[in-house]
């Protein structure tokens, strides 16, 4: 009789054991999975979607048909850097301190990020996500600062700015390929690479929710397509040779145009890969940019990449130095076929994942972004912001369709509604608009200063 009452305790506490933890797959299963696809240099007008002109992206307007493009996504700054750092932490990325607003070196060995601040990877990884982070970093090239350092629970790829897409040798001479903390040199093109161990990822962790970065290298420099030969050796510098083998500095396009369709098939794999395993239904997908593209590099090099209708260029504050394409994918969730005019950023990404994934974000951390599933989800509007962009010397505000912009010993007012291009100024009409947006941007200015005080250099 005591066998078999303690025979009866241990089948009740096995489906107990049993029932409780289908009910946490269950739970898991319902969270949805964040999948962000990041180009690097990809400016507005290099994909179909954003300019009819191009014809061989057909897996990336396949994702604008069947999601949601966004007609006025910026990255938070026109450089890699600044941009990672806003869409790992939420905040402007001034907000770190005067080094964040360009791109860390490698040769300087600059500090990464502070350890201290809470990412989007970090938050997900403690609501029970599988994180990982597939491509380039750029925010840090000692250890202590590598992705497993801020939530990511497994790493591929190149920690600096730019690397040979081929040998994976960096500007210095340097190995720059790695699996979490340690060098592991692999052979074959970046881009393959990069999508072989997101796939990977994605089968490993099909059965509970995932947040993954897919940043692709490509299209930044060296402009080396897939069948472009490697060009880069350790130990040599290519400070001053860094652009790749291009026979016709006039004509980069061709290298470029062979990167577009290469990250092109690798968002179509990574598509493909979600529906094989029928868990499409259960992903959010954000396509986007780390920064408008190059026209031409320092007058020695043209005819690179497209910003479209937009004046201006990478590493500047004009629409071509950060508007750039975006574009939300989520079967079932999102509508298909619908293209929105609401002004997003970078930053906003945060506090939109958080919400997504039931995260409630610390009192004390601070998010300058604003969380966007309304309009995800339902076409909605957001509140009207002021959003600021500085480089250097270099700033602009944008509140409503007004964008002031310095640049240099000059500033000058448009309509950006009127006027996408940014070819008339409308400052002399209008001085205490520009008055107001100057004391706005100066305002801000000293608010994300003093913020950053607490991460002495």
């Amino acid at each position: 009789m005591k066998y078999l009452k303690n025979a009866a305790l241990s089948s009740f506490f096995f489906l107990f054991i049993l029932t409780s933890a289908c009910t946490r797959s269950t739970t898991n299963k319902e969270k949805p999975n964040i999948v962000v696809i990041e180009i690097d240099d990809l400016g507005y007008g290099d994909v179909g979607a954003y300019n009819e002109e191009i014809g061989f992206t057909p897996n990336i307007d396949k994702l604008a048909e069947e999601g949601m493009l966004f007609r006025d996504y910026h990255s938070n700054g026109p450089m890699s850097s600044p941009t990672r750092a806003a869409f790992l932490t939420g905040m402007y990325q001034h907000r770190l301190g005067e080094r964040f607003e360009g791109a860390l070196s490698a040769k300087r060995k600059d500090k990464g990020m502070p350890l201290e601040v809470l990412t989007i990877a970090e938050l997900l990884k403690q609501k029970g996500y599988a994180t990982g982070k597939f491509g380039k970093w750029h925010l840090g090239v000692e250890k202590l600062y590598f992705p497993t350092n801020y939530g990511f629970g497994e790493f591929r790829g190149l920690v600096s700015g730019d690397g040979d897409h081929h040998t994976h040798i960096n500007r210095w001479g340097r190995k720059d390929w790695w699996h979490n903390d340690n060098i592991n040199m692999e052979k074959g093109y970046s881009v393959d690479l990069i999508t072989e161990h997101s796939l990977n990822f994605i089968e490993q962790h099909k059965n509970e929710p995932f947040f993954m970065n897919v940043s692709h290298l490509a299209i930044h420099f060296p402009w080396q397509g897939p069948e472009d030969p490697p060009h880069r050796k350790a130990g040599k510098t290519y400070e001053d040779d860094k652009w790749g083998i291009i026979e016709n500095r006039n004509n980069v396009r061709p290298h470029v145009k062979s990167m577009i369709k290469s990250v092109d098939q690798s968002v179509g794999k990574i598509i493909g890969k979600l529906k094989e395993l029928n868990i499409e239904k259960n992903t959010l997908v954000i396509f986007t940019s780390d920064n408008g593209g190059y026209i031409h590099y320092d007058h020695e090099f043209f005819n690179i990449s497209s910003n479209g209708p937009l004046r201006g260029q990478k590493t500047e504050v004009y629409e071509g130095g950060h508007r750039v394409p975006f574009i939300a994918y989520w079967p079932g969730k999102i509508e298909a076929g619908t293209k929105i005019n609401e002004t997003v950023m970078t930053m906003d990404l945060f506090p939109t994942f958080a919400e997504l994934a039931g995260v409630k974000i610390p009192q004390d951390k601070k998010i300058d972004g604003t969380n966007i599933l309304p309009v995800l989800l339902e076409g909605g509007t957001l509140p009207e912001r002021t959003l600021y962009w500085k480089i250097g010397d270099e700033w602009a505000v944008l509140k409503g369709p007004w964008k002031l912009v310095k640049d240099g010993d000059k500033k000058a007012l448009f309509n950006l509604e009127e006027d996408i291009g940014e070819n008339e100024d409308l400052s002399s009409q209008y001085p205490d608009r520009v008055k107001d947006l100057t004391h706005q941007y100066q305002e801000w200015k000293q608010e994300v200063s003093s913020y950053a005080e607490r991460w002495p250099d």
